[in-house]
């Protein structure tokens, strides 16, 4: 009867410890919290990230079309003219922004956009640019745009002025997450776009485009 009686009291002991003991509960509470908290803590990183880098991909694009349109005339012209090292120079300035992330998957163009009187707009010219890994300086590539394309849906409104000139700079950055804990691990393509007019001429001429008669822009009906 004793030995029965002991064992009855030790398993009510052990109850009661068991009851009382609150470290396997704390474990599973645990590895259930931390997937969300890895959760939370990743998608705040990689967002925060994607957040800075996309202001950075607009000033970039608001620093390019800044540039140009403040292209001087060479001496003794009064037209504004760029030369493909110009080019490369305003495209290295520009996205020298990026840093202190990579500016490798940046891809910049920068085009002349004419509007005619009836308020339609098309290219003049066009040029792109990238940075290859490790490069100090833009590397010079063939715009998506092509001289005569039809822009006036991209063209806002209030920009289509009759007879003018208009320089687009357009900007875009594949932002691929370090972890792609909650991001897509793919990637994300930023970007931005930004307008400005000529501000030292009526045009900005490269490789004479558009032709210039009598010292001056054309501007044809």
């Amino acid at each position: 009867m004793m030995p029965t009686v002991k064992i009855w009291r030790d398993l009510r002991r052990a109850g009661r410890r068991f009851i009382r003991d609150r470290e396997a509960l704390a474990a599973i509470e645990f590895a259930f919290i931390v997937p969300l908290m890895l959760v939370l803590f990743f998608g705040t990183v990689e967002f925060s990230q994607g957040v800075a880098i996309g202001r950075k991909v607009a000033l970039t694009a608001g620093t390019l079309s800044s540039l140009m349109s403040e292209t001087p005339a060479p001496a003794g012209a009064v037209v504004p003219t760029v030369a493909d090292v110009d080019l490369q120079n305003m495209f290295t300035a520009s996205i020298s922004i990026m840093p202190p992330y990579s500016p490798t998957p940046t891809k910049a163009q920068i085009s002349e956009i004419y509007i005619d009187l009836s308020r339609n707009a098309t290219v003049s010219w066009s040029k792109a640019a990238t940075v290859g890994a490790g490069a100090t300086q833009a590397t010079l590539t063939t715009s998506t745009r092509n001289v005569g394309d039809n822009v006036t849906s991209f063209i806002p409104s209030q920009l289509l002025i009759p007879q003018t000139y208009l320089i687009l700079s357009e900007v875009s950055y594949r932002y691929v997450p370090a972890v792609g804990y909650v991001m897509a691990p793919a990637g994300i393509n930023l970007s931005d776009v930004s307008y400005s007019r000529p501000r030292l001429g009526t045009c900005i001429v490269y490789n004479n485009v558009p032709a210039i008669t009598n010292s001056a822009c054309p501007l044809p009906p």
